[in-house]
């Protein structure tokens, strides 16, 4: 066990800023305790869990297992204390609504994982369901592959993308993914080890090579792995709707529309969207909710 003791500007909370880490309330590898985060990981050092609690103005970290000195080094940034924001009052200050939702949520810091595989394989099970079917096929994904993690807490590790890249397509069905999202996440797996290795900008890149994920996976990878403050969702199903709604009152745009919104926030598009969805902010909904499928028969 190993703790580290990490300082925070004035107003952070450990809460705000990690809310969005943990796949719902039940997610196998991460979750809230008693006030306490802990998320389980599979570290270039060895798999390990990590322990944040915030208390006088302070955040404790505690991290277990052979993965330790590397959660340990890496807790200030999965606390997002490396994100910079530098800047942002300036520029949230040209629209009223941005300007009080960074006053509202000045505490909220972007964290920044180091760990690509594990937000690589959430984001391809999101691919164009819903978040109940996305939901469903990780946690069973997870329970199928993964290990206990290190620590006092009942949490699962991650798979292990060489233990996933070594099964059929078809043993996902079973988990609620059909052909096309299992292959891509097989390939993904594939290159795991190589991913992990690169830069952010080498990363995307390699990213984008691999058939089956687009500028949406590779958004969403760059937000929650490194932490970049501008990286934007497009494609997603319901942001470029959310974002029109709340900075120009149109119910319904297209992914160009919700980037040229976006452009007087540069180097901050992606805070200013993740500041949106913190507030809950939402569009109309017209026709019906789309349905939940199974494929666990195919």
């Amino acid at each position: 066990m190993i703790i580290r003791t990490l300082a925070v500007p004035a107003g952070y909370r450990l809460d705000v800023s990690l809310g969005g880490l943990p796949f719902g309330r039940h997610d196998p590898c991460a979750r809230w305790v008693a006030g306490t985060f802990w998320w389980a990981a599979r570290t270039p050092a060895g798999p390990g869990t990590l322990a944040l609690r915030q208390d006088a103005g302070a955040v404790a970290a505690t991290a277990y297992g052979p993965g330790a000195p590397w959660l340990r080094e890496r807790a200030d940034a999965v606390a997002g204390l490396r994100d910079d924001v530098t800047g942002f009052a300036d520029v949230a200050a040209g629209h009223p609504l941005v300007r009080g939702l960074a006053r509202r949520y000045a505490a909220l810091r972007l964290p920044a994982t180091g760990l690509v595989f594990p937000r690589l394989l959430r984001a391809v099970l999101e691919q164009k369901v819903t978040g109940k079917e996305a939901y469903l096929a990780y946690a069973a994904t997870v329970r199928h592959f993964g290990a206990p993690a290190p620590g006092p807490q009942p949490l699962l590790l991650p798979p292990d993308p060489a233990a996933v890249a070594a099964e059929p397509y078809w043993t996902f069905h079973r988990f609620g993914v059909e052909q096309r999202r299992a292959t891509t996440l097989l390939r993904a797996a594939a290159l795991a080890d190589r991913l992990q290795s690169a830069g952010p900008a080498d990363a995307a890149r390699r990213l984008r090579a691999v058939p089956g994920i687009g500028p949406w996976t590779v958004a969403e990878v760059r937000h929650t792995v490194y932490g970049d403050a501008d990286a934007v969702s497009v494609g997603d199903y319901h942001l470029k709707n959310i974002v029109a709604y709340a900075l120009a009152g149109e119910p319904r745009a297209t992914d160009d529309r919700m980037l040229e919104l976006l452009a007087p926030f540069a180097g901050h598009r992606g805070r200013v969207c993740a500041l949106l969805l913190r507030a809950g902010h939402g569009a109309p909904r017209w026709g019906p909710r789309q349905p939940v499928r199974s494929f666990a028969r195919f």
